[in-house]
């Protein structure tokens, strides 16, 4: 497993189903331009896919770095896409949501 893949399912396993009651979204991932991921969270659950998914409501783009320190806490969100490292497409509306729904 890739250290990407990896940074993926510890987000994956700090899901918390109390804050996606009634939710039917997927989150997006684009690492470093070439890996992609999809967290999709349905009605208290995640379920994490490899490849890019086209229903995605908000697709995050950032290098590995950026994907390992938001998961790990060492880095914020918010700064990283203040400071450009992060990058969203889609509703971005629903990024903000992923730090309730996968807290550090």
């Amino acid at each position: 497993m890739t250290d990407v893949a990896k940074a993926v399912e510890t987000m994956k396993a700090k899901f918390n189903p109390a804050a996606a009651g009634g939710l039917d979204l997927v989150f997006g991932f684009r690492i470093d331009e070439e890996k992609h991921f999809s967290l999709i969270v349905k009605d208290s659950t995640c379920t994490l896919q490899e490849g890019e998914n086209p229903d995605a409501n908000v697709t995050l783009v950032m290098d590995s770095e950026t994907l390992k320190g938001i998961v790990s806490g060492e880095t914020d969100g918010m700064q990283a896409f203040m400071g450009g490292k992060l990058r969203a497409e889609g509703d971005m509306m629903l990024a903000m949501k992923l730090s309730e729904l996968f807290p550090v």
